[in-house]
């Protein structure tokens, strides 16, 4: 099985629970947002060898990209 990302993760959440509250949706939002940030954090380790790149790790690069 593929991986899904954290958009086909909510929305596959949202179908499943379509009676939620709304304080359970701000939840799984926030769940998916965690993922995407986990990630943008591991594609950005995985997809860095030289280590005169900018950021010193996936997070760093979160942080100073989304995090504004």
């Amino acid at each position: 099985m593929a991986q899904q990302t954290p958009v086909e993760w909510l929305w596959r959440w949202q179908m499943d629970n379509e009676f939620a509250s709304f304080e359970q949706g701000v939840s799984a939002y926030r769940q998916a947002k965690a993922m995407e940030k986990e990630q943008i954090k591991e594609a950005y380790n995985m997809g860095t060898w030289n280590k005169d790149e900018k950021y010193k790790n996936g997070e760093e690069y979160y942080n100073k990209t989304y995090d504004k």
